[in-house]
């Protein structure tokens, strides 16, 4: 007799993370759940068991992810070497004239559910945490004191997520002229 092959898709962990920060971007936190995850993926329930105890482990395991994809991110955007105010312009360009809608979306949906998770409220920390260092570093090397270089990383943190929250038509004059203020040294 001739052993069965199943025909639903394996999938790893990384899948099943990938499909709750989706979710979570797209419906929030209660749509990080077993059931309506594995619909979406094709698989049974069996499949995140395999992987995960439970949907809390989901959801740590997806900001620890998180966590550590953003501030690799964040690393590599500032540590190219060469010249530090044109690494600084080029994060602007970067998070300001070219948004990534999925990955704000993301950001924002754990941003929210860290008023009331723990875990979420740590990862978003540290993200903060390495992004400001990151910048403040940038501009240090590009001039400035500590403490003013601190000031400055919080405000061009402050312009790129906040003006990607404005709706209606993206005005890139505007853009572009608070994009020098923030880099002026």
């Amino acid at each position: 007799m001739a052993a069965r092959l199943s025909t639903k898709p394996r999938l790893d962990a990384a899948a099943w993370i990938a499909a709750a920060l989706d979710a979570l971007a797209a419906e929030g936190p209660g749509a990080v759940r077993v059931e309506p995850l594995a619909t979406r993926l094709g698989v049974t329930k069996g499949s995140f068991y395999w992987h995960f105890r439970d949907r809390e482990d989901l959801l740590r395991r997806a900001l620890a992810d998180w966590q550590t994809a953003r501030i690799a991110a964040i690393a590599g955007q500032t540590s190219a070497g060469g010249d530090p105010r044109a690494a600084l312009a080029g994060l602007v360009d970067l998070y300001a004239r070219a948004p990534n809608p999925k990955g704000l979306a993301v950001e924002l949906a754990i941003r929210a559910l860290a008023r009331n998770h723990p875990g979420a409220a740590a990862a978003v920390a540290a993200v903060d945490a390495a992004r400001l260092a990151q910048v403040a570093g940038l501009f240090v090397a590009a001039g400035l004191r500590q403490p003013d270089a601190e000031a400055r990383a919080l405000l061009l943190y402050s312009f790129v997520f906040g003006q990607s929250l404005l709706g209606g038509r993206r005005r890139t004059a505007a853009i572009a002229a608070a994009s020098r203020v923030v880099l002026a040294l």
